[in-house]
């Protein structure tokens, strides 16, 4: 079998769509986790963790659970669209996002906590907002480590399987991700197939990581005297 493009792009389609939300999502979590002084904070921070170390599958169940039409939010989706939330393109984001948290939020809040405190009270002392003081302080500063968390949130949703499988099942067209394809292939025993699949799965990570580092190593060089 030849490789199955249309996988490939709605793979693509799923990470952008799920990076994308992470940023809007990750930068005020991110920011709280940084600058909030609350004695619970490390809980939230493990909550956020959690699927670092969850086998994906438990986080699939749950999600799909929370997604289903038994659940207050399955039900509210269904009076609102007509159907289930579960096995959608949309519920793979909702799933993916969930498992994809971590890897946008944790390199946000170590480049947020990483600027210098003595820059933000003098934009303070300065009469500056919160809000201004991030746009021109402490965003423009962590750069490297937002391209890093979108990046990787990114690839990580590319290569997921558990979590898409169990949230989205296998529906061609709709949630039949790369993933979920080359397992297929591997249980037809189509091999060749499958290696086709992976090598363009591997590039495309590779390539994207390879222009994390670049850019961040550029990002963070000092500037040459002139």
């Amino acid at each position: 079998m030849a490789i199955d493009w249309h996988t490939i792009w709605l793979t693509l389609e799923l990470a952008v769509s799920v990076s994308f939300l992470l940023f809007i999502i990750g930068l005020p979590i991110a920011y709280w986790i940084a600058y909030s002084h609350w004695r619970w904070k490390f809980l939230i921070e493990a909550f956020i963790a959690l699927p670092i170390v969850l086998p994906p599958t438990v986080l699939g169940f749950y999600v799909l659970v929370a997604l289903g039409p038994h659940s207050p939010l399955g039900r509210w989706w269904i009076s609102l669209t007509g159907h289930t939330l579960a096995f959608t393109f949309t519920g793979l984001v909702i799933g993916s996002i969930l498992y994809s948290l971590p890897f946008a939020v944790q390199p946000f809040v170590a480049s947020f906590a990483a600027v210098d405190a003595r820059l933000l009270a003098a934009s303070a002392t300065l009469g500056a907002s919160p809000l201004r003081t991030f746009v021109r302080v402490i965003a423009p500063l962590s750069v490297p480590g937002l391209v890093t968390g979108a990046a990787l949130s990114f690839a990580h949703t590319m290569g997921e399987f558990g979590v898409v499988l169990m949230v989205g099942g296998n529906i061609p067209g709709v949630t039949r991700t790369v993933s979920i394809d080359i397992f297929d292939r591997v249980q037809a025993s189509d091999y060749a197939g499958a290696n086709q699949t992976s090598l363009v799965l591997l590039v495309l990570c590779f390539a994207i990581l390879t222009l994390v580092y670049g850019l961040n190593r550029r990002l963070l060089l000092p500037n040459p005297i002139k």
